[in-house]
């Protein structure tokens, strides 16, 4: 590959980009220990209403127990809402992958993901999932051309690319 490759493009954050990213990159826990900090408030608040001790503590504790078991079971629909209710939602972004790695550029967001930064990748279904040491980037494949794919998986390969593509 010519090490001064450099490929641009443009791309709506729509909710079509937020839900990809989010399916693409989120584990799903759908078992009883990802309710277990609900089932905690909530046993606590009826604890707190057998004893008498305070009728108003236990009705919040209970109330908030039933708010975060919504929040577990609607994951996906709220994170969305808070997505779309950003700034930098239904805003143009420019994408540009070069030699150094992957910069990303908005009126309210501006990014910069060097190739050495990269610890772990992994491509799945729809894109590239970028494990840096404190932080995961999703990059989606709709907005890259031919060229620029196959240059994305010549440096995943140069970091150990892992393919989750071909699961499920």
């Amino acid at each position: 590959m010519n090490q001064e490759y450099s490929y641009t493009t443009q791309y709506t954050l729509d909710k079509s980009h937020f839900s990809e990213c989010y399916d693409e990159s989120v584990v799903i826990d759908a078992s009883i220990r990802a309710y277990r900090k609900a089932i905690l408030f909530a046993v606590v608040g009826v604890a707190l209403m057998l004893t008498n001790i305070n009728g108003y503590a236990s009705w919040f504790l209970i109330a908030l127990g039933a708010l975060e078991a919504l929040s577990v079971r609607f994951r996906k629909p709220w994170w969305l809402m808070r997505q779309m209710m950003s700034k930098a939602a239904n805003n143009e972004v420019t994408l540009t992958i070069d030699s150094s790695g992957i910069s990303n550029d908005s009126f309210y967001v501006q990014g910069k993901i060097l190739w050495q930064d990269i610890n772990q990748f992994t491509e799945t279904k729809q894109g590239f999932l970028l494990k840096q040491s404190k932080a995961v980037s999703y990059l989606s494949k709709r907005s890259l051309d031919e060229d620029a794919l196959q240059f994305v998986i010549a440096q995943g390969r140069d970091k150990g690319l892992e393919s989750l593509a071909e699961e499920d």
